[in-house]
């Protein structure tokens, strides 16, 4: 019951918390009328006719099975990194001899330009799916590792020494310990590697493939 009626309470604040959403989107769709109308059709088409044009190609034309394959293609590359990422950025943070070896790695993976993987991806892989996955793999790989590897570094070293002392089983040091604090860091860095994976693949899809969303832009 107290639950319930917490719920209740908490239900006003967080509907009203929605409209700032929902006036940012308004003031954005306002700003794009005003331009349509400042510089026209050509340049740039109105809200509705856009929405319009999208709908239109999505259930007449096959822009809803070229979106698919282009979401299947981000989405393969950001499971991947987001699984060798986490995995191998943990371990750097738990151990320094695996932060100081994967240091170099890193720092050339974060500085090459996502452009420069996609011609060497497109030059060993051909035109194949192969190419933008792996752009996908390396441009969000640096995120979530160093995420990972800020969580296991940053880890408070008395939670550690109390772990020890209650002489907590390893798995439970893992559960409860190590996992919600290592969590914390790598949730904004999924995120960040989703939205990015979804950019990267369709770059790699102008250059690379000949299907997708790329498509539909040709």
């Amino acid at each position: 019951m107290k639950l319930l009626k917490r719920w209740l309470l908490a239900l006003p604040r967080y509907l009203w918390s929605g409209w700032g959403a929902i006036a940012s989107l308004l003031l954005l769709m306002a700003l794009w009328e005003w331009g349509s109308q400042l510089y026209g059709e050509l340049v740039l088409p109105a809200p509705i006719d856009a929405f319009r044009t999208l709908i239109h190609k999505l259930v007449h034309e096959s822009a809803g099975s070229q979106l698919m394959i282009t979401g299947w293609r981000a989405l393969l590359g950001f499971l991947i990194s987001v699984l060798i990422g986490s995995v191998l950025g943990i371990a750097a943070g738990l151990s320094v001899t695996a932060a100081m070896m994967s240091r170099p790695i890193v720092t050339v993976l974060v500085g090459m330009p996502p452009i420069a993987w996609i011609v060497l991806a497109l030059l060993w892989f051909g035109a194949t799916d192969t190419t933008p996955i792996f752009t996908v793999v390396v441009a969000c790989f640096p995120i979530v590792f160093t995420a990972a590897l800020q969580g296991g570094r940053t880890l408070d070293g008395h939670l550690k020494n109390m772990a020890k002392a209650f002489q907590l089983p390893p798995w439970m040091m893992l559960t409860d310990v190590y996992f919600p604090h290592i969590v914390s860091y790598l949730f904004p860095a999924w995120i960040s590697a989703l939205g990015m994976s979804w950019k990267i693949v369709v770059m790699a899809e102008l250059i690379a493939t000949s299907d997708g969303v790329r498509a539909q832009l040709a």
